[in-house]
């Protein structure tokens, strides 16, 4: 199917956001995760369309979540997870799965998008022979993964049901979703009225009149998604509202595309259409400790309807 958005010029001019990697959460550091049960399984033809699934020691059909790895969605690995999340979770009764996607540099965007979508219809036609609960399946990440599983969750569900592809009639939605450092928008112009730190206007008004432009804009902003049947959300963030601008100038431009206004415009935008959310950031807890914790809860507390 030919891709309706623009060039990959344009995508990299519209999208620089994702040349940035921003650590989020410095103080978890990735680990060395339990055995692999089933490693670089392969759900399409290119390199990058794979993922690593963990099996938890239960018998019957167990939860999952779903880890999706940042890294500007033009690096990072399926490989790079935490370890002892992995290891929570699979005490916990929960299988564990970690996805790759092609990069910018492989195919434009949305391409990443179509790939993890792809992944998880995958990986619920596999259900039955790995011993997964379909109907309880959630997923977290971080900065573009953050940016990938919220567009899961929030997106309506991508399921054809006349498709003449078992995979493509499964469901893309989820239980709950955990974004870390997730940008609410990709409208530059909100960015810089409402994020501290950021400058330089996104994008020239010529360049918006561009065919597909607007329209790939509108699909990568998440917040445009938010409707009143999407999942049990928890934000985190690594700054507060009123952290004060990094003095290294390096290190702004990371800060500012991760910052802990756009959990609060996702937050607003939530909370208004009747979804349960939870927005942590220093100094700010939530009734839940972490990620962890709330993707348990709500994977362990749902009923199999």
């Amino acid at each position: 199917m030919k891709n309706p958005y623009p060039t990959r010029w344009l995508q990299f001019v519209f999208l620089n956001i994702a040349s940035i990697s921003f650590n989020v959460q410095a103080k978890n550091i990735y680990s060395t995760p339990p055995t692999i049960t089933h490693e670089n399984v392969s759900y399409g033809e290119h390199p990058n369309q794979i993922f690593d699934f963990w099996k938890a020691d239960v018998e019957g059909p167990a939860p999952l979540v779903i880890y999706i790895h940042g890294g500007g969605f033009r690096s990072g690995s399926h490989d790079k997870v935490y370890g002892d999340k992995v290891q929570q979770f699979l005490k916990s009764g929960v299988h564990h799965a970690s996805i790759e996607y092609r990069f910018r540099q492989h195919a434009e965007l949305p391409a990443a998008h179509e790939d993890v979508t792809r992944a998880l219809q995958f990986i619920r036609n596999k259900a039955d022979e790995w011993g997964i609960n379909k109907n309880r399946i959630a997923a977290y990440g971080g900065s573009a993964g953050g940016q990938l599983v919220s567009y899961l969750a929030w997106h309506d569900d991508f399921a054809n049901a006349q498709s003449d592809d078992p995979i493509a009639r499964e469901s893309s939605r989820l239980t709950a979703v955990a974004p870390r450092g997730v940008q609410s928008t990709m409208d530059k112009g909100w960015w810089v009225e409402n994020i501290p730190g950021y400058k330089k206007a996104f994008y020239k008004a010529q360049e918006l009149s561009k065919p597909g432009v607007r329209d790939l804009l509108k699909e990568l902003s998440i917040i445009t998604h938010i409707s009143a049947d999407d999942p049990p959300t928890f934000m985190s963030y690594g700054m507060s509202p009123d952290s004060p601008i990094p003095r290294n100038k390096k290190s702004v431009k990371g800060w500012a595309t991760h910052h802990v206004n756009f959990g609060i415009a996702l937050k607003e935008q939530l909370k208004r259409k009747g979804v349960e959310v939870h927005l942590m950031y220093p100094e700010k807890q939530t009734v839940f400790k972490d990620d962890v914790a709330f993707l348990l809860y709500h994977l362990k507390a749902v009923s199999d309807e």
